[in-house]
């Protein structure tokens, strides 16, 4: 066989070389792939952070541009009750318990108190929505207020506070009906008796969700509040949360409005003349008796005491 048939076999050298450059043009390739790829994860996480820092932004901005609403009519966190021509969706729910009767079998009448006009008994009544115990004094003694207030005999005050917030599978319901409450003061505030009225009378039951905020809003509307799309907006919006949440922390850390030293401890309680009642929330001959007793002191108080006069007429001396 001649040398031109020879087949063409790389020598031992030229084969390292190629394998060499194979090598080093694959490595070149890797190396280009991990820097593109360090090139695009660093370029995803600039983004990521620049997304997030906006979202912060934004959300920051947003918080600091929108202004914590607070409710008009208001005082000192509570609503003065004036207008109690608006009755309550029922009128049976606004009948007059009959009072325990006397050992002689006769009902007690309950009589009214009668301070001066400028002296009225200051009452002042702090409801959580979902508490048992509020719908109860409220079914009790609701006609009793309503007449002392027509009678100009006291001014009563209802103050919406967030007790029970916890106990409605985390709805919030109490924050949202204190809220709801001073939506009704602000927008309609003559309808705002009626609307409470009706939250204490047909409450949730603790432990439930409690009403959403749009049959909060209906509740509303079917006591016939003016502005209702001011009032459902308002409620449906969350507008005085914030507020109802701050008015249960000042009441908390007190003192309650009217008096010197009182803090709010349970719901209801009930101040009169900065004296908080503590008999049975079901008995209105009790709490009668109890606003009578109050009416009393304060009359007493601001009644100036007669001085004797002394006698003109000389002192005969007895004769000896």
């Amino acid at each position: 066989m001649s040398s031109d048939e020879t087949p063409n076999v790389p020598t031992p050298r030229n084969s390292r070389e190629a394998v060499r450059e194979k090598a080093q043009q694959v490595h070149a390739q890797q190396s280009r792939a991990r820097i593109m790829r360090r090139i695009i994860i660093g370029a995803v996480a600039v983004i990521a952070v620049g997304a997030i820092g906006t979202a912060v932004t934004l959300a920051v901005s947003a918080q600091v541009s929108k202004p914590q609403l607070m409710p008009s009519g208001m005082d000192g966190d509570g609503v003065v009750v004036t207008d109690i021509t608006a009755a309550a969706s029922s009128d049976e729910t606004l009948a007059t318990p009959d009072p325990d009767a006397t050992d002689a079998g006769a009902e007690e009448a309950q009589p009214t108190p009668e301070p001066t006009a400028s002296d009225r008994v200051d009452i002042h009544i702090y409801v959580d929505y979902l508490s048992p115990d509020a719908g109860e004094f409220e079914r009790a003694n609701a006609r009793q207020l309503t007449n002392w207030i027509s009678e100009g005999a006291v001014t009563v005050s209802y103050h919406p506070v967030a007790l029970l917030t916890a106990s409605s599978n985390g709805t919030k319901y109490s924050l949202r009906a204190a809220a709801a409450a001073a939506c009704v003061a602000t927008h309609s505030p003559d309808k705002f008796y009626a609307f409470n009225h009706d939250l204490l009378d047909d409450q949730p039951k603790v432990g439930s969700d409690g009403l959403s905020d749009v049959e909060l809003a209906d509740v509303a509307g079917a006591v016939g509040v003016d502005n209702g799309k001011a009032v459902r907006s308002c409620i449906e919006n969350s507008d005085y949360v914030t507020w109802a949440k701050d008015a249960t922390t000042r009441a908390l850390d007190g003192p309650l409005a009217g008096s010197d030293d009182l803090v709010l401890t349970s719901a209801p309680m009930i101040v009169a003349n900065g004296e908080a009642y503590v008999g049975a929330l079901d008995d209105p001959a009790e709490f009668s008796q109890f606003v009578l007793t109050v009416a009393s002191d304060a009359y007493y108080k601001t009644s100036p005491t007669p001085t004797p006069a002394p006698s003109s007429a000389p002192t005969e001396t007895p004769a000896p």
